[in-house]
């Protein structure tokens, strides 16, 4: 006999840009939206923050459908936020299969792979080189 998988009453999901990495709980009904037991709002305090959260679901016309429970860990602010909106576009992907065209038109689902350039030695920084000495 096999055994039934209950369903969990939520969509999982995780989100990453930087060295941060967003696990998303979003469910289908009207509620907050909690960031490591904070009101995102007091998290991410910034409107221009406010706008960038909110997109995914101002792409699928879905502002009071859903809550979500989100914990982020490394990186620092701006990480923390490109990971949690990475992290809602994916779980309203995986939610419904029809926002998953407007959400990759906006590139919500696509994954910022840039990183900090490591240091390298015989330069300045990462990638600029020293001031050259004059000879004389």
């Amino acid at each position: 006999m096999q055994k039934k998988k209950k369903d969990p009453g939520y969509v999982h999901a995780v989100g990453r840009r930087k060295t941060a990495n967003a696990r998303i709980r979003l469910y289908a009904k009207k509620g907050p939206i909690i960031v490591n037991d904070k009101p995102i709002e007091a998290y991410f305090p910034l409107e221009s923050h406010k706008a960038l959260y909110l997109e995914p679901f101002r792409v699928t016309e879905t502002l009071d459908r859903y809550s979500a429970s989100i914990r982020v860990l490394g990186s620092g602010q701006s990480g923390q936020l490109g990971a949690v909106v990475h992290g809602l576009a994916r779980a309203l992907a995986k939610a419904d299969p029809k926002y998953r065209t407007p959400l990759k038109k906006r590139g919500l689902l696509t994954r910022d792979q840039r990183m900090k350039e490591r240091r390298k030695p015989g330069l300045a920084q990462a990638a600029r080189a020293r001031k050259q000495s004059p000879k004389r």
